[in-house]
């Protein structure tokens, strides 16, 4: 569906920013979406982003510092998202031996078997965009990423 029927506005200031609107928009559409996938595992968009990071650099540990840096939402409150996982057994966390500040994270089987349950809902979950070709997805990432340079 169009951007001017989701949000009942026909009149943009120009199409860049009706571009912008529509990228907003569909975010927002998007991260709901996923969220509900979530749900059902009892994550949060960021939480599960941890786990991903973390799997990403398995078996070797990151720093809280370093998982920051990787996150889809540098907001996010890194600290707080670790301390959920480890609650959960995803996780294991220890103080680092060279710099006391600093904590290490690694993720745990117990995580990596719970992504590789989550991978395949996202699976189903990506033919949401089957509409799109592969040619297609790489020429609105590269615009999408044209517009954060």
């Amino acid at each position: 569906m169009k951007i001017e029927n989701e949000i009942k506005q026909t009149k943009f200031n120009s199409n860049r920013h009706k571009a912008v609107v529509n990228i907003m928009f569909t975010n927002n559409w998007v991260i709901q979406s996923q969220m509900k996938l979530l749900k059902q595992f009892k994550f949060t968009q960021p939480q599960y982003n941890v786990l991903r990071i973390l799997r990403g650099s398995s078996p070797e540990i990151m720093s809280i510092n370093t998982i920051l840096s990787r996150m889809l939402d540098k907001m996010s409150n890194v600290s707080r998202l670790v301390d959920k996982l480890v609650e959960k057994g995803y996780v294991d966390r220890t103080q680092s031996s060279e710099d006391r500040r600093s904590v290490n994270v690694v993720i745990t089987k117990k995580g990596l078997n719970i992504l590789s349950e989550i991978d395949i809902k996202q699976s189903d979950w990506e033919t949401n965009f089957s509409d799109i070709s592969e040619e297609n997805a790489s020429k609105l990432s590269d615009l999408v990423d044209i517009l954060r340079k």
